[in-house]
């Protein structure tokens, strides 16, 4: 058993967990750390089944609200409503990804100057649209309107570009269209649900005729594991930190990283 091997798992699988549901791309962060830690994943097996521990903690965190929307689907109509509000925004990421996928993944995915270039603009937009959005009329995720909704499922398709950050696409859309701060956070976290599960099985579709080594399955145990609970311990508080201080900490992180990348592609060093 390679512990090396075990220790980078484990490392890469607390950055992806805490990484998912902040503003800043867990994509760019595991391709950032699997360089820097020498880390191979061919074929990307490792990166897909950690994603899937993060579904897994933020589907816990929200396990009463997930069982009364389904529970409630036949009988209440706010049931009915919210189910409708989160597959209304999850559609143009559904179509955007068919015909995109590939592209990203096999393009993008592999050019730091895009992930360091995304990085910087979305820092840059997060911090006008804390500057300049509109006053928030929407208080909770659950009261979003519905073309608010399909408005936000289209700025998560900007995420399809490595580095700017699902989370982050999304988070900026809900400000941008009045939503609340926490508001416009939760609703990004119930719309990742979908939209990282459908992610999740296409790869697995890919992949699933593909056998692994003792050694490569025990690296995604661990990485996995790490990732449920490492999202498991940021999502509340960042949700309490981002309604007291806002997301200006996180694009001032994301363009300083950006210039950082920057600087270290333009000196041939990665």
């Amino acid at each position: 058993m390679d512990l090396a091997a075990l220790l980078k798992a484990l490392v890469l699988g607390i950055v992806q967990g805490l990484t998912e549901f902040l503003p800043i791309s867990s994509t760019a962060h595991l391709k950032l750390g699997e360089r820097l830690l020498g880390y191979s994943d061919p074929g990307g097996f490792f990166t897909v089944m950690i994603q899937f521990g993060s579904i897994l903690a933020v589907m816990w965190l929200y396990r009463d609200k997930i069982i009364g929307t389904i529970t409630g689907l036949p009988t209440k109509p706010e049931a009915r409503r919210f189910a409708l509000l989160v597959t209304i925004a999850f559609i143009p990421a559904l179509i955007a990804g068919f015909f995109a996928a590939d592209y990203v993944k096999n393009v993008l995915q592999e050019s730091l100057a895009v992930i360091a270039w995304a990085f910087i603009v979305g820092g840059v937009v997060m911090l006008l649209i804390e500057r300049f959005r509109p006053a928030p009329t929407v208080q909770t995720a659950e009261e979003t309107p519905l073309l608010r909704a399909l408005g936000v499922g289209m700025f998560q398709t900007l995420a399809l570009i490595p580095g700017i950050s699902r989370s982050g696409a999304t988070i900026i859309g809900g400000l941008a269209l009045g939503l609340d701060r926490r508001a416009a956070a939760e609703f990004s976290f119930f719309l990742a649900m979908p939209t990282m599960a459908a992610a999740f099985v296409h790869d697995l579709m890919e992949i699933q005729t593909v056998s692994l080594p003792p050694q490569r399955l025990a690296e995604i145990g661990v990485g996995f594991v790490a990732a449920f609970f490492a999202a498991l311990l940021v999502v509340k508080p960042f949700l309490d930190f981002v309604s007291r201080a806002g997301f200006g900490p996180f694009a001032w992180y994301r363009i300083g990283l950006g210039a950082l990348l920057l600087l270290l592609v333009g000196l041939g060093l990665v």
